[in-house]
């Protein structure tokens, strides 16, 4: 399998995160998929942000989860952006979409979107919550899923296994040769976050990772040819 490279939240190194411009930079790229993340609005709409306020990439404040999507639009979300829904970037992009679910409320409504869509062989669900990838997996038969994890990896190949995920995505500092070759002898995937510099890309490499999730699209180019 080739070395995957994945746009993180787009390229938030270059355009605003997880806003439509940062997901067509991304492919503009040739980013091998585009990561973003889902929280549930007050009315239900699925809400592409990755915290669980609007502080920190608004001009906003308050939970996502305390406004409607109305409310949410009327946000700048960095450079006159809007708050994207997940289908608008389904609509704004055609590259494979890794979904990552932040707030486990938004499993059923995802999983509405993709069997609606028939978007199992585009769309890959991630989580840090366990729960969430068992509920998606069981609502949509088949769809592919992995299990994040950031500090705390040593039971991650044994949690990824019990929801039945496909692979890992892990913190690359600290991530172990050990946890990768237990994950691979489990028949997972392993793609480590965040890899921005040559000696992030180094270290993947050296891993035997099969993606690297990134905010830089210089990572895309040079990955191709760095041994």
């Amino acid at each position: 399998m080739s070395f995957l490279t994945i746009g993180h939240r787009g390229v938030m190194g270059v355009a605003p995160e997880n806003t439509l411009r940062s997901f067509v930079r991304a492919e503009q790229a040739g980013m091998d998929a585009i990561e973003l993340d889902l929280h549930l609005s007050k009315d239900g709409a699925l809400v592409v942000m990755h915290d669980a306020d609007v502080d920190r990439t608004t001009d906003g404040t308050g939970p996502i989860s305390g406004k409607t999507l109305a409310e949410l639009k009327e946000l700048d979300a960095g450079d006159g952006e809007r708050v994207p829904v997940f289908e608008e970037v389904l609509d704004a992009v055609r590259a494979p979409i890794q979904a990552e679910i932040k707030d486990v409320a938004a499993a059923r409504a995802l999983a509405a979107v993709i069997d609606r869509r028939d978007l199992t062989a585009r769309v890959e669900v991630l989580s840090f919550h366990d729960e969430a990838l068992a509920e998606i997996r069981a609502l949509v038969p088949g769809l592919r899923t992995a299990l994040v994890a950031d500090r705390e990896q040593s039971d991650v190949v044994a949690r990824a296994l019990a929801v039945g995920a496909g692979a890992v995505v892990l913190n690359i500092r600290h991530l172990t040769l050990a946890t990768v070759e237990r994950a691979h002898a489990a028949g997972l995937r392993v793609v480590g976050w965040v890899v921005n510099t040559q000696d992030d890309l180094r270290l993947a490499r050296a891993l035997g990772l099969d993606g690297a999730t990134t905010d830089r699209p210089e990572i895309r180019r040079t990955g191709r040819f760095t041994a």
